[in-house]
């Protein structure tokens, strides 16, 4: 093992594990909470989520109708269409206030209950796990924060790795018997070691969501036929709407794909026609729910609800393994199918995302799935608590501890790395420059005490 390249990372490991911890430490939290939301949210809201089995179910718009009538002047945007034995959900904007999602026993129409979604634990625990609860900026500082933990786990296996004629106690196993420093390096390490792959298998899954990073995914991959189906490439152009922003969420391959618009004013045909409907009147909820259940849309799914004179009505399945995905827009005067996209029709690319969307939220492969990627969570608490811990205890008083300053050809060797690094994570680049910055001030106007390599 080279001393000075050694040096080298040993410095970036230390600035960026002393930097992210705290953050990282949140992301492990919010995680594992939202691993497990349906069996926190059963646990917390049975009397909202269960029903009895056997009532037959009651169309869509009494649904809607009896969870606006807790609502007066509120809209409805969404239902989610129950399971067996579980309640709907209705999404409601109220005249007034956050929106609620109201759970309605599909069998007699009952309101079972309503919450504002961000005041429970999992809902807290998602808006902060995506955005820290500070909108856009929390999910820039989340997407810097995972791609600097990539770094953390790359520069941890190279100074974890053992020299020659180590042992596996140190390496391997803790040696709990140990005290002080020695114990939370083996904590640190070890747990580093057995937990690294997982750790980077949840970040790299999860950076497809963030705004920077995913968004430069998602254009480069339509740009070369393997993200969005055929139907929705948009080869550089920006459309006036998309699924998103229309929705508010959607399936992540059709976030920025276009979403299609009823015409009011349009001349309908076909078999839909015999409705005997002008074509400036809407079709009914039910009547949608009809024809989704007639091009095979009948288990749990998505339904949301035109939001103007434009929108559409759209259904779309998400369930745990991503084969089953399926999004169908109709017109809302002829009920008309304006698009139908489903798993098969992404692209390769797109399918390998949506793959590990599921297996990054513990969905795909069940219990199994969840408890695996629990371990991960775990793991990240276990190196923000005792990577912090091992800098308090061994930091020079009075001084930050930093390891020693690069050579000047050590330095250069960074600039290039850095540049590498921008290309590949933008944020990642932008805030080492930063750093290097803050870094170089301190040690020529600050002069913060350093600390030994032996001390690591």
């Amino acid at each position: 093992m080279r001393p000075r390249l050694h040096q080298t990372i040993w410095r970036w490991h230390f600035y960026a594990g002393l930097l992210v911890s705290p953050f990282m430490l949140i992301l492990a939290v919010t995680g594992a909470i939202y691993l497990f939301n349906d069996e926190i949210n059963d646990a917390l809201h049975p009397q909202q989520r269960f029903v009895a089995v056997g009532a037959e179910q009651q169309p869509v718009s009494r649904l809607v109708a009896a969870a606006l009538a807790d609502y007066p002047g509120g809209s409805a945007t969404r239902v989610d269409m129950p399971v067996l034995g579980r309640s709907a959900q209705v999404f409601v904007t109220p005249s007034a206030g956050d929106p609620v999602r109201v759970y309605v026993d599909p069998g007699t129409a009952k309101v079972l209950g309503s919450y504002v979604y961000t005041h429970t634990i999992v809902g807290f625990a998602d808006v902060a796990h995506g955005s820290l609860m500070l909108g856009k900026f929390g999910d820039g500082v989340v997407e810097l924060v995972a791609c600097w933990g990539l770094i953390l786990v790359i520069t941890g296996i190279y100074l974890w790795w053992p020299r020659r004629g180590s042992r596996a106690s140190g390496v391997l196993i803790p040696r709990l018997k140990e005290k002080g420093r020695t114990l939370w390096r083996d904590l640190h390490a070890v747990t580093g070691f057995w937990t690294a792959l997982l750790i980077a298998f949840l970040i790299v899954t999860g950076l497809p969501w963030a705004n920077v990073w995913g968004g430069l995914l998602k254009r480069g991959t339509d740009a070369v036929g393997i993200g969005y189906p055929t139907s929705h490439r948009l080869h550089g152009t920006t459309p006036k709407a998309t699924v998103k922003q229309a929705l508010g969420q959607a399936p992540w391959t059709l976030e920025d794909a276009p979403i299609p618009g009823s015409d009011p004013h349009a001349e309908h045909h076909g078999a839909h026609a015999s409705m005997m409907m002008e074509a400036s009147v809407p079709i009914s909820v039910d009547a949608a729910t009809g024809i989704f259940s007639q091009n095979g849309v009948t288990g749990p799914y998505r339904l949301f609800l035109p939001a103007d004179a434009k929108g559409v009505f759209t259904a779309y399945t998400y369930p745990d393994r991503p084969q089953g995905q399926r999004t169908i827009h109709l017109d809302q005067y002829s009920g008309r199918v304006l698009e139908d996209v489903g798993f098969a029709d992404y692209g390769w690319a797109a399918k390998g995302v949506e793959l590990g969307v599921q297996l990054h939220m513990g969905n795909y492969f069940g219990r199994a799935n969840q408890i695996v990627m629990l371990i991960a969570c775990l793991g990240v608490v276990m190196l923000s608590v005792t990577g912090p811990i091992m800098w308090w205890r061994l930091r020079p008083k009075g001084g930050l501890g930093a390891p020693r300053e690069l050579s000047s050809p050590r330095l250069r060797t960074l600039a290039l790395i850095t540049l590498a690094l921008a290309v590949v994570f933008p944020l990642v680049g932008a805030s080492l420059v930063l750093v290097l910055g803050i870094d170089e001030g301190l040690r020529r106007f600050g002069g913060p005490r350093t600390l030994s390599q032996d001390n690591a």
